[in-house]
């Protein structure tokens, strides 16, 4: 199983996806510097007054909230993209037929594959995470504490095995290029339900429409929680509960990015319990696969 893996991230580094990927990830984080940079220009860090330190914690509750806003885009891409077409791709190519007369039992194959890649996807969150994290305290301010931190990432990178366990199953149902477009239709859909919900917090609608958006929002949510996850992942590191009366009200730019309900524990247990079903249904679809 772990020989896969290694042959996993060979396959990777040979096919370029992480020379690629870094170098987008590069130009993302020269991106997000220079916002960064912009949106606390006007911020002296050496500043003690009380409003100025505040100022300086809600310009990096902003800057980080921006930043793995689009850093959760960035890894759920590679997940899915890495992933889509391990089984039905190399089907297709024949690499499958002959891999699999060896003496290696089915299961090990496929926990193999998964294995390298969310491994893979989670090294790469915690250089995405911590790259993000950093910026934003050179300019602003950031949480310190070290549990708050540790519990945001593993949230963070809790997408990974499950866009990848999720991925690899459609792999053993459809061809590479559908199971490419579903997962993006799918996570695009996740994304959609809680946007849903955060534009349906801030505009005036009368109580029917409002309950309608926030039914179609759960519903978008359990088929794809990676967005809810992120969500969550957000609160949990700016400590909602003790700053929501600050950054939540009327009016307040936040409402566009973590307005609405706060994804509960038992949700991310949800999430979890997902991620493992996807896995056990896909290597049991796999073992029986007519290759």
């Amino acid at each position: 199983m772990y020989i896969i893996a290694a042959m996993t991230w060979k396959e990777m580094l040979r096919k370029r996806v992480l020379l690629l990927t870094l170098l987008m990830t590069v130009a993302f984080l020269l991106g997000f510097w220079f916002i960064a940079d912009t949106i606390s220009m006007d911020l002296n860090v050496n500043e003690t007054n009380g409003e100025k330190i505040i100022e300086r914690f809600e310009r990096g509750v902003f800057i980080l909230i921006l930043g793995f806003f689009f850093g959760s885009f960035v890894l759920a891409f590679l997940a899915i993209f890495s992933s889509f077409s391990v089984i039905s791709g190399e089907a297709e190519l024949g690499v499958m037929q002959a891999l699999m007369p060896r003496p290696v039992p089915r299961w090990k194959w496929y926990a193999g594959r998964w294995l390298g890649y969310v491994t893979l996807g989670v090294l790469y969150a915690f250089i995405l995470f911590a790259a993000i994290l950093l910026i934003t305290d050179y300019h602003a301010t950031v949480p310190r504490q070290t549990g708050v931190l540790l519990q945001s990432f593993l949230l963070f990178s809790s997408v990974v095995p499950l866009l990848i366990s999720i991925s690899m199953l459609g792999s053993g149902i459809f061809s590479a290029i559908g199971n490419g477009v579903l997962m993006t239709m799918l996570y695009g859909g996740g994304w959609l339900g809680g946007m849903i919900e955060k534009v349906g917090g801030i505009m005036d609608l009368a109580v029917p429409v409002k309950n309608t958006l926030s039914n179609l929002s759960v519903l978008l949510s359990l088929m794809m929680p990676a967005d809810a996850i992120q969500k969550k992942m957000v609160y949990v590191l700016f400590s909602y509960n003790e700053f929501k009366d600050h950054f939540i009200g009327n009016g307040s730019i936040f409402n566009l990015f973590i307005g609405g309900q706060v994804p509960s524990t038992a949700f991310v247990v949800y999430a979890q319990i997902l991620t493992l079903i996807a896995f056990v249904v896909g290597m049991i679809r796999f073992n029986k696969r007519d290759l």
